[in-house]
């Protein structure tokens, strides 16, 4: 009896552990971004990860006085950012975008990615939804 009790425990923690890992391991928005520090950045794509739990936009965004800064800006999973109709030759490196977000708290060149507008204009929701981030949902 002591043999079944105890195996049975330990599925139901192994279990628990492969159910409740990812969600342990996928962060708040809160714990890396900041809501009150809104950035609008212009710049070229330099890189387009597709990979899960977040894709990641690399633009290279030049200021007032001719310096180029490569930010990272975080996005939604890929198969998330399909459905919302992003392709993949929409953000190809060399193209402008402009990227609305919020900055890292650390106060890197990193921010969460809310919309990216393309050069034609199509404005694309490119946010995580449920990391409580401002405006989670597309407007």
């Amino acid at each position: 009896m002591r043999k079944a009790v105890a195996i049975a425990c330990a599925g139901t923690c192994l279990g628990a552990f492969v159910l409740l890992g990812p969600a342990v391991a996928h962060h708040a928005f809160s714990s890396e971004f900041d809501a009150t520090k809104p950035v609008r950045l212009r710049g070229k794509i330099t890189k387009m990860e597709w990979i899960n739990p977040h894709a990641w936009i690399h633009i290279e965004v030049t200021d007032d006085k001719g310096v180029a800064e490569n930010w990272m800006i975080e996005a939604g999973p890929p198969g998330a950012l399909v459905r919302r109709g992003w392709r993949k030759d929409s953000v190809k490196p060399g193209v402008e975008v402009l990227v609305e977000g919020y900055r890292a708290i650390d106060g890197s060149n990193k921010a969460n990615g809310r919309d990216v507008t393309l050069p034609d204009g199509t404005r694309l929701f490119a946010g995580s939804s449920g990391t409580g981030a401002p405006y989670d949902e597309p407007r």
